[in-house]
């Protein structure tokens, strides 16, 4: 098999795989996207986005401090009295400062958090692809047509011919 198929296959299959990816995502958040989250799923989800102010990187949710008890309990009522999520989060960032959310706000410096993954993933994808392009062109053009000039001194080259002329001597 050339490199140039064994390549194109490669590449080939990384799209598949990605492909499979992308539909599984879809059918996992279509299915979860037609119903609305109950009370305690909204609850859970405010206080995982929270960190715990007394532990060191935990959110609320995770977190068995007293404190953190207390911010899920808070959270509860607010989501029973029908506050939105919204509201819950920012009321916490005016109790404790925005170092309270896990997770970056998505305007001003935060966007940059938000994006910065997406960017990193197109970068990779750029020079994979540029990797994968610049192999195949290697594949087609290094075979022993091609007009690069040979780095190979007269001494290897005297080599070489002596060990084919050799090889061809040996053969029946």
């Amino acid at each position: 098999m050339s490199a140039a198929r064994l390549a194109g296959g490669r590449l080939g299959l990384v799209l598949a795989v990605l492909a499979l990816l992308t539909a599984a995502g879809a059918l996992v958040w279509g299915a979860t996207a037609d119903r609305a989250p109950t009370d305690q799923e909204r609850a859970t989800a405010i206080a995982s986005g929270l960190r715990c102010p007394v532990c060191t990187d935990l959110s609320a949710a995770d977190s068995s401090a007293p404190l953190a008890r207390q911010m899920r309990t808070e959270i509860r009522q607010q989501v029973a009295a029908g506050v939105s999520d919204e509201e819950i989060r920012r009321g916490f960032v005016e109790a404790y400062g925005p170092s309270v959310l896990l997770t970056p706000p998505a305007d001003g410096l935060g966007r940059v958090a938000h994006l910065l993954p997406v960017l990193v993933l197109a970068a990779a994808a750029v020079g994979g692809a540029a990797v994968l392009v610049s192999g195949r062109r290697a594949v087609r053009g290094g075979g022993p047509g091609t007009a690069e000039p040979d780095h190979r001194s007269s001494t290897d080259r005297t080599l070489v011919d002596r060990a084919l002329a050799d090889l061809l001597k040996e053969e029946p």
